[in-house]
């Protein structure tokens, strides 16, 4: 019995200190940036915040709203509470329109250090800014 109650703590102390092998936790209340370069002529990549709450900010190329999500051990859903007005070109609007319609379509994400992947019928790879 000594021998199980301590393989049983050595277990919990190694989850804790060794995250990423133990399953990583969401990360609520980071800025998570999309990984693909500006699109040419501008710095702008879209960007997510997700709170604990299941608010979420979502910056995409050129337009800014707000989403609800729901978080799960494995799963994910978001979904837009405000339509965005296109404000700038053609291009970048369609942009946002392919990428808002992806998010909307992700069902599940997987953490791998300081990326999120959410996946659907696309995956997309966020990273977390750390500055």
């Amino acid at each position: 019995m000594p021998r199980r109650r301590l393989a049983c703590c050595l277990a919990m102390l190694f989850a804790s200190v060794c995250p990423a092998l133990a399953g990583e936790e969401f990360p609520f209340g980071s800025t998570l940036m999309l990984d693909t370069p500006p699109i040419h002529g501008s710095k702008r990549v879209p960007v997510l915040e997700i709170e604990e709450n299941g608010t979420a900010s979502i910056d995409l190329w050129c337009v800014s709203l707000r989403g609800r999500v729901t978080v799960g051990d494995a799963s994910i859903a978001i979904v837009p509470v405000v339509t965005p007005q296109a404000r700038c070109d053609p291009d970048r609007e369609m942009r946002d329109v392919a990428l808002l319609s992806t998010l909307s379509q992700v069902t599940a994400w997987r953490r791998h250090g300081e990326v999120l992947e959410l996946s659907g019928p696309t995956v997309l790879r966020f990273r977390l800014m750390t500055n």
